[in-house]
């Protein structure tokens, strides 16, 4: 059953890839559409911004009686902004084109992780998540080097035209398996924020915002860190730590959340993710910035699918708005570290010193989720859920 879900996570590299890619780019972008470094990156906050407003208002009404249509019309419209983005010919054509694969990619990520959920049987619900998280970060560990690759020997545009690729490969593995999707459970129009009224969703979505402005966000000065420690020459081995990390705590994380459940590991992988940051912050020694590394991009990924399941396992029919307001709190608390970061040092903060003011929303998330876990309904383990491990998937839509 867990085989019908890698479509999805195709779809999810795709994402993955393009959230990040331009940043190894974004020189040549900038010359080639002559303006500045800074104006280019913009194009990352009208992506982040566009994600955060179409994942939580529009994923709903797009899903409503054809899963199959809605996650297509999505990446079509997250290919149509990553396509005008390969041909634009200035500044104002590029930041559109930003906003435009921005939501596209909000309403994907929401409506392909609620839809490989449901997929599944119930003790198969946590492999499910974690294996569209695997996608994301894939995509992200891939982007940045796979990005720099390409445009440092065929230029930006074709860079970006490999996320138009990789997302057109992933729009014909969804349209060819279309008839087994299944109906989504959708609410009136309104319960896109209506979620937040419950404490654990308000909670749970502030603890991913603080997640990412910790992990994702600390992630953007990752290099500057480690040169002013003086392990400058370990730079492109840490990137690949934290890269590996991440991919690995995304792919493993599935099993021992299906087996014990998401309360041990929401106290477990934001305690991980605070220690890696300790380590970063009291040592310079090259194997423990290594394993720091590793640990983090770990327990930061692994922390996503591990807070979907947390908040959407007794809510089945709200999981799409409450997932697609988890993701948006994610990636704009990494845009809003990328900025207090920036802040930090302009202010005189010395890069080596981040690691110490990432402990501050780490420490506030772990509260936060131990929270979750203390408030949520008792963990049932696979074995004794056996019976619910047989049940009838849903039933396919009439696509």
């Amino acid at each position: 059953m867990i085989g019908r879900v890698w479509p999805l996570v195709v779809a999810a590299v795709a994402l993955g890839i393009d959230a990040y890619v331009l940043a190894g780019v974004l020189p040549s972008i900038a010359d080639s559409l002559t303006t500045t470094v800074a104006m280019i990156g913009l194009g990352v906050t009208a992506f982040t911004a566009a994600y955060a407003v179409a994942g939580p208002l529009l994923s709903g009404r797009l899903t409503r009686g054809n899963t199959a249509r809605a996650l297509l019309i999505a990446l079509g419209v997250f290919n149509l902004g990553n396509l005008i983005t390969t041909v634009a010919p200035g500044i104002e054509v590029f930041l559109a084109s930003r906003v435009v694969a921005g939501a596209g990619a909000g309403i994907l990520t929401a409506v392909a992780t609620a839809t490989a959920a449901a997929m599944v049987a119930e003790n198969e619900r946590g492999r499910a998540m974690a294996l569209v998280t695997f996608g994301l970060s894939a995509g992200t560990v891939a982007g940045v080097p796979v990005g720099m690759l390409i445009g440092q020997s065929a230029g930006w545009r074709w860079t970006m035209a490999l996320v138009v690729l990789i997302g057109l490969v992933s729009m014909a593995a969804l349209a060819f398996r279309a008839t087994t999707l299944p109906r989504l459970d959708t609410t009136a129009d309104e319960s896109a924020v209506t979620v937040l009224r419950s404490s654990r969703t308000s909670v749970g979505v502030v603890a991913a915002f603080l997640l990412g402005v910790a992990s994702l966000g600390l992630y953007t000065y990752l290099l500057p860190m480690a040169e002013d420690r003086g392990l400058g020459a370990w730079g492109f081995a840490l990137v690949w730590a934290w890269g590996i990390g991440g991919v690995t705590g995304s792919a493993l994380i599935g099993k021992p959340l299906d087996r014990y459940g998401p309360k041990p590991l929401l106290i477990a992988l934001p305690a991980l993710l605070g220690l890696s940051f300790a380590a970063a912050w009291l040592t310079s020694a090259p194997a423990a910035w290594l394993v720091a590394a590793a640990v983090w991009g770990a327990a930061g990924w692994a922390s996503v699918p591990t807070l979907q399941q947390a908040l959407t396992a007794d809510r089945p029919a709200q999981a799409m708005p409450i997932i697609a307001f988890q993701m948006a709190a994610m990636y704009l608390g990494s845009a809003a570290g990328a900025a207090l970061g920036g802040g930090l040092l302009n202010a005189g903060t010395r890069p080596g010193n981040l690691a110490t003011w990432a402990l501050i929303p780490a420490a506030l998330a772990l509260a936060l989720t131990a929270w979750i876990a203390a408030t949520g309904r008792p963990d049932r383990q696979t074995v004794s859920a056996a019976p619910e491990a047989h049940k009838e998937p849903a039933q396919p839509c009439s696509c």
